[in-house]
Formats: C-alpha cells, structure tokens, sequence
C-alpha cells in the first residue's frame, strides 16, 4: 500500500522531520512512502473560477499538478503543517483549495482513503489542535477516513512542539509518542479498510 505524505511547511524544517519520522515508522510495517514538501514550490491559490467543473482539470498550471498524480495514488493521506498564526499553513490551504479540480473529475475520487494529522508548533500549545481540527474536517469533506492516535495524548493526531529548530524538535519525547500512536493506529486502519 501507497502512503503519501505531504509537508505544508514553507521550510525544510520541523515539520518535515516529524513527517519523515512518521514515514520511517510506516516503511518498516513495510508501506510504500512518498513525500511532497510545500518548501519551494509554486502552489497557487485556487480561484475559485469553476474552470475545473467544465473542463475536468484546473487552469492553473503549477507544482499541484505532481500532488494530484500522487494523491490519486495513495491508499493514505499524511497532512503535516507547521502552525502559522494559530492554524494551518497557508501552503496547505491553497493544497486543500486546490483539490477541487479532482472532485470535479469525480465526486468520489478521494473517497474511502485514509487520513492521518501531523501539527507542529513552535509554542507547545500554539493551535496544534486547530491544525488537526482543520485536517480532520478536510479529510470528512473528501470522504477521506480521518485516523488519530486515540483517547490517551494523542486526540486529533500527532503533536510537536519544536521550539522553531531541529535540535528541540528531536527532544520532544511526547510528540513521539503522539506519533507513535497516531502511525498504529493508521497503520491497522490501512490494513483494515484498505
């Protein structure tokens, strides 16, 4: 099975290492993995112009297009975003806004699929669990199933706080059990249901 993990963050940074942490769990239960990071690239906010629902594919043409290939492919979705003034990443919005196009080719496209969260702030409360909130409801619209780790520190999915650096990041020993926990419980999903 395909998981594909996408790293909203506008830097190479902590949120990318947490998502490489969670894709390191998933290669040794023996899943394919791939990463895409928002880092870099041109990803253009959606417009919202409806060119999509006529023509079954969007008129912007940028780095998205590589997402929509892979999304399609997965029997997993990984969401990870750093927080940015309290919520998600703006890469992640027009991400999110984006795939639209796919729904316009079919309705059902994303559906059955299974989603896992990833938030990493640099504060230990700094709107995490409005990021995974945000994931979550992303998944429910796209009928994607939304994972988290469970009843016990990991509620809506894996949390960090990284203190904005690599170094405290790799310290954060309850944001690895909320990984670990969250990677489990998606990984008997995918098993499950996939």
């Amino acid at each position: 099975m395909k998981i594909y993990g996408i790293s909203a963050s506008p830097r190479h940074l902590t949120t990318e290492y947490a998502l490489n942490k969670a894709l390191d769990l998933l290669n040794d239960e023996g899943f394919e993995t791939k990463l895409f990071s928002a880092s870099g690239k041109q990803i253009t906010p959606c417009m919202h112009c409806d060119y999509c629902m006529e023509n079954k594919k969007c008129v912007i043409q940028d780095d998205m297009t590589s997402v929509y290939d892979d999304l399609l492919d997965a029997d997993g979705i990984i969401l990870a975003s750093s927080v940015q003034s309290g919520g998600i990443s703006s890469n992640l919005a027009a991400i999110m806004d984006r795939t639209r196009a796919l729904e316009a080719v079919d309705y059902n496209i994303l559906r059955g699929k299974i989603g896992m969260s990833i938030a990493v702030g640099g504060d230990r409360t700094g709107g995490q669990d409005v990021v995974h909130l945000k994931n979550i409801i992303y998944f429910m619209i796209h009928g994607i199933i939304p994972v988290s780790g469970g009843p016990f520190g990991s509620n809506l999915g894996a949390s960090f706080w990284s203190n904005d650096s690599i170094e405290e990041i790799e310290k954060d020993e309850y944001g690895y059990q909320s990984l670990t926990r969250t990677v489990n419980e998606f990984c008997n999903f995918l098993k499950k249901y996939r």
